[in-house]
């Protein structure tokens, strides 16, 4: 025969106590929690029914522990405790209370992706340094996973052999027109891409080379007017009226107001990735950051 388990209060319904008791109010600990009243009274009444016994009084003057209520409380405190200790132990096996983790990345991914997914990791883990160098475009971080100077790579190039990679965004290439262009509808064709002076990467850019084996395909050739490595520089060209582009949507972000975004007549995407080396041993942090980037991004 089995052995039976007593049922245990759920540890929100303690949380939620501690706060009353610190508070002294039910609305203020709701606000406090981040819950409605209604969620922290339903709290406080299930776990009352689970315990059997009064835990608080209720009036006019706010919320108040019974005798056997502050006893429950000070019980309560010790074992949130415990548990903080728990979880500390456990990131200190992990080695997650210091060190530092090392990222390359090409530009537009370390501007308008890694920044929110950084402060989250921040968040959870304070006492661990992020380090970013970032690159105009993907050879260069991929060069550095390669000499082991990073833990991890952000790249849209295919993986190498030697590599693992997780997909996180699909990022569509849009055509970028200046705010006097007349645009003769909601799509756009080949035609106005190449009768529109373009202003696009110097020659040998990656990201560019999808632009123009995916128009070969249709038979379009781009003769840009304006070559310019960097990404701001070429939208605010675009802003200013001298000329077209073809961008990554990540790419052409904060877009300048004015400014028409089409997609291609095709859609073209590139696919950012996160990549390690298959034979590298990540530290505890690196491992910790690529699983919140796969969360954050994958959901």
């Amino acid at each position: 025969m089995g052995q039976s388990f007593p049922t245990y209060p759920k540890l929100s319904y303690l949380q939620a106590l501690i706060v009353i008791a610190d508070c002294g109010s039910f609305s203020e600990a709701a606000l406090r929690l981040q819950l409605s009243q209604s969620a922290v009274s339903y709290a406080i009444a299930a776990l009352e029914n689970e315990l059997g016994v009064v835990l608080l009084t209720r009036g006019r003057q706010g919320a108040h522990l019974t005798p056997v209520g502050e006893q429950v409380v000070d019980r309560a405190r010790r074992i949130t405790y415990l548990l903080d200790d728990v979880v500390k132990q456990a990131n200190l096996a992990k080695g997650l209370e210091g060190g530092y983790v090392r990222i390359a990345s090409f530009r537009s991914a370390a501007s308008h992706l890694l920044p929110e997914v950084i402060a989250e990791f921040c968040r959870r883990y304070p006492a661990i340094a992020v380090r970013i160098a970032e690159y105009d475009d993907c050879p260069e971080a991929e060069e550095d996973l390669r000499r082991g100077r990073v833990d991890l790579a952000i790249t849209y190039l295919p993986p190498g052999d030697d590599m693992e990679s997780w997909d996180l965004v699909q990022d569509d290439f849009v055509a970028l027109f200046p705010p006097d262009f007349q645009p003769p509808g909601d799509r756009i064709s080949w035609a106005e891409l190449t009768t529109y002076p373009l202003v696009m990467a110097p020659e040998g850019d990656l990201c560019d080379g999808l632009v123009y084996e995916h128009c070969a395909r249709y038979g379009i050739a781009l003769m840009p007017k304006y070559h310019v490595r960097s990404d701001a520089t070429i939208v605010s060209m675009v802003a200013k009226g001298l000329g077209a582009t073809i961008s990554p949507r990540l790419a052409a972000q904060p877009t300048p107001e004015g400014v028409h975004v089409f997609a291609l007549p095709v859609p073209l995407v590139r696919t950012i990735r996160a990549a390690i080396l298959k034979e590298s041993l990540l530290t505890p942090a690196g491992f910790a950051f690529l699983d919140l980037l796969k969360e954050m991004c994958l959901g």
